[in-house]
């Protein structure tokens, strides 16, 4: 059962969207098309022709309406309409010169709205904004999802961007600023100038091309591994990618005979602290931590890799 202040909840973020609409609509007032007339067209410029049956189900909209709107945009020289030629029963669509034309100005005006929308946005509030956006969309649309995940070995840039996104990402969520940043910061420098391949090793989590993890394994001693820096993107969150990043770096660190691994957290990081008692490290030591937020306890986490 689905609690009812959700479904409150999406209600009202419904009606609060609507609003936003009606802004980004106002982009539009200076021409004569709604907006779904302008995403019919959008849908048209993305191809030379499309199949109007192929149209009515990707927008979803009524047969004998898009009908009654490619007649006026035909009517108005923006499209031109043919029967399909590898099926003379279904019928084709496409923009004319005069129709891509006017699909330049509406895109224009449409990215002009959603600048005036930004503008009175800080860089970390826009951030904030379109990764809300993204895990709204990766949530709820099925037809496009692919949530592979894929794990690669760092490359070029990517040790910067698992500094910058650490930093970043627990300044807006834990309110952490330059102490923990700097933390990661030494990390990552040591590791990128004396990291042992054979011993040590990073990987990258991807979805659909896109950075959204990462995970360290690094030497203590001849016998014991450190796990550092697992980092899950909001976006991902959800789909296993924490998981998978841990499994393979105890695989790793058991494959080239380290017998324990370690690894050291926060008391408040409550999803990555559940992700490691369900694969059976223990906390072995705590202690108040004050560097990075007030009133947080540092926690060491220890596994043994005959455990597993």
């Amino acid at each position: 059962m689905i609690p009812d202040e959700r479904v409150q909840s999406i209600r009202e973020f419904n009606r609060f969207y609507t609003r936003v609409l009606g802004v980004l609509a106002e982009g539009l007032n200076e021409t004569p098309y709604s907006l779904t007339e302008s995403r019919v067209l959008y849908e048209l410029s993305q191809r030379e022709h499309t199949e109007v049956t192929t149209l009515r189900r990707d927008l979803g909209l009524d047969a004998g309406y898009l009908s009654r709107l490619l007649s006026r945009f035909e009517a108005d020289g923006l499209v031109d309409r043919d029967k399909s030629a590898t099926d003379g029963r279904r019928q084709v669509a496409g923009l004319t010169e005069v129709g891509r034309t006017t699909m330049k100005m509406l895109n224009e005006r449409s990215e002009a709205a959603v600048h005036r929308l930004l503008d009175p946005l800080g860089d970390n509030d826009q951030r904030e904004l379109v990764t809300a956006m993204d895990v709204i969309r990766r949530r709820l649309d099925a037809t496009h999802r692919d949530n592979t995940v894929v794990l690669r070995p760092p490359r070029p840039g990517d040790l910067g961007w698992v500094v910058e996104r650490n930093g970043a990402l627990y300044a807006q969520e834990r309110q952490w600023g330059r102490p923990y940043e700097a933390v990661v910061a030494r990390i990552i420098a040591d590791f990128a100038a004396n990291h042992d391949p054979e011993y040590e090793a990073g990987w990258i989590a991807e979805i659909n091309g896109e950075r959204v993890g990462s995970v360290f394994c690094t030497r203590k001693d001849n016998v014991t591994a450190k796990l550092r820096l697992l980092l899950v993107e909001p976006t991902a969150r959800g789909m296993g990618v924490g998981g998978r990043l841990v499994d393979e770096c105890l695989r790793f660190a058991t494959s080239v005979g380290y017998r324990t691994i370690q690894l050291w957290t926060m008391n408040v990081l409550t999803s990555a602290r559940r992700i490691y008692q369900s694969r059976g490290f223990t906390v072995v030591e705590s202690e108040r931590h004050d560097d990075f937020a007030p009133g947080q306890t540092a926690e060491t986490w220890s596994k043994d890799l005959d455990d597993r």
